[in-house]
Parts: C-alpha cells; sequence; structure tokens
C-alpha cells in the first residue's frame, strides 16, 4: 500500500483556490511532522508547509505565508494544503512528506523519509 497519497490537483486561474489532500491512511509509524513540498523542471525541491506533532504548529516558506494554510483531519487521516490567491508561480509538482524522527528544519525536504507521488498544480495567468 502507497504510504501517502496526494489528491486535489488541478489547473486555476491566478486567483483562484484549490486544496490539496494527503491521504495517510497506508502509513502507520509515529510521525513526527508532516509537510508539503513543491517542485518544478530543473529546480530543487522546496518546503511549502509544515505541521509538527504533537504541538500541531506549523510553519510556513515566506511566499506562500497568508495565502496557504495546511491543517489535519485525524480522524480521516488526511492532511490538507489550503492554497488561496494562486500565483502562475506556485505552478509545481506537490508533494505530501512524513518524518517518523524529529526533523530540525521542518521546511527541508532532507529531513522527510516518506513521500507521495505529488499532484500537479498549474497556475495561468
Amino acid at each position: 500500500q502507497v504510504p501517502l497519497v496526494e489528491s486535489g490537483g488541478g489547473s486555476v486561474q491566478a486567483g483562484g483556490s484549490l486544496r490539496l489532500s494527503c491521504d495517510t491512511s497506508g502509513y502507520t509509524d509515529y510521525t513526527y511532522a508532516m509537510g508539503w513540498f513543491r517542485q518544478t523542471p530543473g529546480k530543487e525541491r522546496e518546503g511549502v508547509a509544515a505541521i509538527r506533532f504533537p504541538t500541531n504548529s506549523t510553519a510556513y516558506d515566506d511566499s506562500v505565508k497568508g495565502r496557504f494554510t495546511m491543517t489535519r483531519d485525524s480522524a480521516k487521516r488526511e492532511v490538507y494544503l489550503q492554497m488561496d490567491n494562486l500565483k502562475p508561480e506556485d505552478t509545481a509538482m506537490y508533494y505530501c512528506a512524513a518524518s517518523p524522527l524529529w526533523v530540525q528544519r521542518s521546511l527541508e525536504p532532507n529531513g522527510y523519509r516518506i513521500w507521495g507521488q505529488g499532484t500537479q498544480v498549474t497556475v495561468s495567468s
């Protein structure tokens, strides 16, 4: 079973909204943090948002602060990324990731070991 499964990507115009979901039901290890990351061709994967457990404290990259919100639903075993006021520069493949170990920098991809397969977000101007 795939541990993390993203959904919710698509194509929207600038200023629009999307909500990404990450189904974590296939991942049963204890999780210290989960994050949303994005990557475009030829560029390194970058952290967008992250949440630490059990405090539920969140962190956001400066480029998305005030526009993106990461939440979790423990009962559904899902995490979400609400993306509002989308910009063309938000176009990327978005991945969710989980870490079974404590991460020092929650927006750093290297701290995460479990990854989903990604969902594409395309924002047109």
